[in-house]
């Protein structure tokens, strides 16, 4: 077994570019694209916060299941990737009918919004998560 220390990954062609072969050996990926940019953790109810973050610099609650999250270190541009969920439970702690979505504002901000799904109506988020993947500026 061995074991590689250290503190820093830089490409050899390109500084900002690592090629790690795939599974099959034929395949390559940039390692820096599957990367992801930023991603937060958050609690929407009452005083919306953080529980835990990475590359987001703020939350701004915006009203009944609106948010928006301020990126730490801005995206090249507007055109990134968003994944998100939301994780609303009822007393009996099983899964209601809830729907998130989430989108870009700008190259350093995005929004999170969450539904009822029956009611047809924002609801704040009990446990939201945000992943977003792209280029950093």
């Amino acid at each position: 077994m061995s074991t590689l220390l250290l503190n820093t990954l830089t490409g050899k062609t390109s500084a900002g570019s690592i090629v790690v072969t795939g599974e099959g050996g034929s395949t390559t990926t940039n390692l820096q694209q599957g990367v992801a940019k930023a991603w937060v953790n958050f609690n929407g109810e009452s005083t919306a916060a953080t529980v835990n973050t990475f590359n987001i610099g703020s939350l701004t609650d915006q009203g009944t299941g609106q948010y928006q999250f301020a990126i730490t270190n801005d995206m090249a541009n507007v055109n990134s990737v968003f994944t998100c969920n939301t994780g609303n439970r009822d007393e009996d702690n099983a899964g209601y009918g809830n729907n998130s979505q989430v989108g870009t504002d700008t190259a350093g901000t995005f929004h999170y919004e969450g539904m009822n799904i029956p009611s047809n109506a924002n609801q704040d988020t009990t446990n939201g998560h945000a992943v977003v993947h792209g280029d950093l500026a």
